[in-house]
């Protein structure tokens, strides 16, 4: 088959959990699809190894300082090679018929973009362009003519049941959480939880730091804010159910009493397939769905004050404005904190919480305003993060004392 046949796609992120899914598929799919770009952080080993594996014509690394190594590592394989941030948004504007947008943060935002503005189909998987930049990035889309595919499962899912040319039938969307794996646990137990107990998801492979937001439920609400915008509505018809099994994926609730729900198997390469093939569907490796074997499905509600993380987000989508980006920003801030050991599990939300009550900024009106209002959030999030940190070391040294103290009586 001649590349012409073949649908043509860039991966941003290709080096994520995310991308490596992607790439599972079209090495598995040779005959259907062509490699036009790739794209990778700094992770020089995996993006050489991709590259000889699916030969795209473009690769940038985001780290200009990786650039030798990545050349080393690719010399006499006629690709093409550049790094920095520019170099990335090249990538996205290579005429690939399908982008998938996996960069993590708003370092994805103007990649994602530059795909947007050529009226490119993208699969998105970057929160960010969505939770902190919702309106910019959807009024983009429209101008653009360009198309816009869910990759979380949870979107995704929904987007498969949500009939778009219906939409006064719908009531209500409902997006499904596995409760992470601190579900059952109280308060005060999740006060001490470490770093390796919380990227432990008992469902899902991830990276850390999306781990650690299904363990505080935060992922579930940034998911709501990115469905609010996703299928255009408010905070009061978007409902999040607990479903620890992780087969019933989302659902529609219609007027009629119906509710339409997509189920499968806990692997990201069937949502990220349907977008790859849609609007047709393809023949993946995922292990099929037998509902005789897990037999039962269970459901809760959220508990919002074992997870408030969730209120916070539920709080930002309706106040709207610049709050959707602060809470992104803060968050990321407060779980590397809580990653490098700086901060509690439980300190997560507290530290968001005070930075949302303490800064109220203007509305961004394009992506250069949410760029640098992520980078003051971030500040003002790791000063008080530096803060809490040195209290309660100040509070370890105290206790100390009174122990050694204590002792000599």
């Amino acid at each position: 088959m001649q590349d012409s046949d073949r649908k043509s796609v860039s991966i941003l992120g290709a080096t994520g959990s995310v991308g490596g899914s992607t790439v599972d598929l079209l090495l598995a799919n040779p005959e259907r699809f062509s490699v036009k770009a790739l794209t990778g952080g700094r992770n020089v080993a995996r993006l050489a190894e991709l590259s000889r594996a699916l030969r795209p014509e473009f690769v940038a690394i985001a780290d200009p300082s990786c650039y030798g190594a990545l050349k080393e590592a690719l010399s006499g394989s006629g690709i093409e090679i550049a790094a920095g941030d520019e170099a990335v948004c090249e990538a996205a504007d290579r005429p690939a018929d399908w982008v998938m947008a996996a960069i993590v943060g708003c370092a994805g935002l103007l990649p994602t973009l530059t795909a947007v503005r050529r009226g490119a189909t993208v699969a998105l998987a970057n929160k960010e362009c969505l939770v902190s930049a919702g309106h910019i990035m959807m009024r983009e889309v429209a101008g653009a003519g360009a198309t816009l595919l869910p990759v979380d499962s949870e979107h995704n899912a929904i987007f498969q049941v949500f009939e778009q040319d219906r939409r006064e039938a719908i009531d209500k969307i409902v997006l499904t959480a596995s409760g992470g794996p601190f579900r059952e646990a109280t308060l005060a137990e999740m006060a001490g939880k470490s770093p390796a107990e919380a990227v432990a998801h008992p469902r899902w492979d991830m990276g850390a730091k999306i781990s650690v937001d299904s363990a505080t439920m935060m992922n579930k609400g940034l998911e709501v804010i990115e469905a609010a915008h996703l299928f255009a509505l408010p905070e009061d018809r978007i409902d999040v159910l607990v479903h620890p099994e992780s087969i019933i994926h989302s659902l529609v609730a219609y007027r009629d009493g119906s509710v339409l729900a997509q189920l499968g198997t806990p692997d990201m390469r069937t949502p990220i397939s349907y977008a790859l093939a849609w609007p047709e569907r393809m023949q993946t490796n995922v292990r099929p769905l037998d509902l005789s074997e897990i037999a039962t499905l269970t459901f809760s509600a959220p508990d919002m004050q074992r997870f408030p993380a969730l209120a916070l987000a539920r709080a930002a989508l309706r106040s709207g404005g610049a709050m959707p980006a602060v809470l992104n920003a803060a968050n990321e801030i407060a779980v590397e904190g809580f990653l490098s050991g700086k901060l509690g599990f439980t300190g997560i939300a507290e530290l968001v919480e005070e930075v949302m009550a303490a800064v109220d900024p203007a509305a961004p009106g394009t992506i250069d305003d949410v760029i640098g209002l992520d980078r003051e959030i971030r500040g003002e999030a790791a000063r008080r993060l530096e803060r809490r940190a040195a209290a309660d070391l100040s509070l370890t040294e105290a206790d100390s004392a009174i122990e050694i103290g204590a002792g000599r009586l």
